[in-house]
């Protein structure tokens, strides 16, 4: 399953000092990275590994991306802290590592089963969706047949959720779903929520209370020059960097024990309301077919 190299590395040509990722005529040439790292994981136990490689987009990439797309390579569940060592990083054709650049495999979602309740009846714990503007302008496209990914941190203990909780799955396009298995305590950070921007995440939700532990749910203030009683409220590092990169919000979800980790598609359709940005709304599943 690793992608380690056959063979120790002998010294690189001349292209491997050209930080452009360039060769002399202009032609992209591909990077890819070898370390060694060790890996902790949230539910227990850890794993080392020694001289693997992975593929580059660029060969600017920090250890953060390297770490996150080694992460990938294996779909790694529930990872707590990545730490890597002897890092280098080198011109040479990419090999298809999964989740990296060059990673085309990914299958269509399935379509065709039957659907799942996800909100909550209660309105002591009402599933709500909170957009980056008014309501009334949401297209259904950012809500409605979403390929959903769940990522499930249920037994990880009061943790955050970071980078190497999600950097097993593809999330471009999806409606990424944090199973926490709590009310409080999972937190989003703002490090996964920028990985989830720049990933191309097409929603984010939680069965969490909120996203943030900081964020008690009421929505009594003014937001971002919204008049105040508008239907918005205090905004934290995780949700105003999703928020401003035009990514919906669904809070206070159930029922996503029921679905797999990937294949189901996401529907969170709201109200078409003027003048808020938040309000309850009505989140099901449709499963892959059998």
């Amino acid at each position: 399953m690793s992608d380690a190299p056959p063979a120790p590395d002998r010294p690189q040509d001349p292209a491997a000092s050209d930080p452009t990722g360039d060769d002399g005529a202009g032609d992209r040439v591909d990077h890819r990275a070898s370390f060694d790292a060790t890996i902790t994981f949230g539910n227990g136990g850890d794993l080392t590994v020694h001289g693997f490689r992975v593929d580059l987009p660029s060969p600017r990439c920090g250890e953060d991306e390297i770490a996150a797309l080694f992460v990938a390579s294996l779909g790694l569940l529930m990872t707590d802290e990545v730490r890597l060592s002897d890092v280098r990083v080198f011109p040479e054709p990419h090999k298809g590592t999964r989740g990296g650049p060059s990673d085309r495999s990914a299958p269509p979602p399935g379509r065709g089963g039957p659907l799942v309740e996800l909100d909550h009846a209660s309105p002591a714990a009402a599933t709500s969706i909170e957009t980056p503007a008014d309501l009334a302008a949401l297209r259904l496209c950012r809500v409605a047949d979403l390929p959903a990914v769940v990522v499930r941190v249920v037994g990880a203990g009061p943790l955050p959720v970071g980078v190497g909780a999600l950097a097993a799955f593809d999330v471009r396009g999806a409606a990424v779903l944090l199973h926490t298995g709590a009310r409080h305590g999972h937190p989003l950070t703002p490090e996964a929520a920028t990985w989830l921007v720049e990933r191309g995440a097409a929603l984010v939700g939680t069965d969490a209370a909120a996203l943030d532990d900081t964020f008690d749910g009421t929505f009594d203030g003014a937001f971002d020059g919204a008049p105040a009683g508008a239907g918005t409220g205090p905004v934290t590092p995780a949700r105003r960097i999703l928020l401003d990169a035009g990514i919906p919000l669904v809070e206070g979800l159930a029922g996503l024990d029921g679905l797999p980790p990937t294949g189901a598609l996401l529907t969170a359709v709201p109200p078409r309301l003027a003048g808020t940005r938040r309000a309850p709304v009505r989140a099901f599943a449709r499963l892959p077919a059998r």
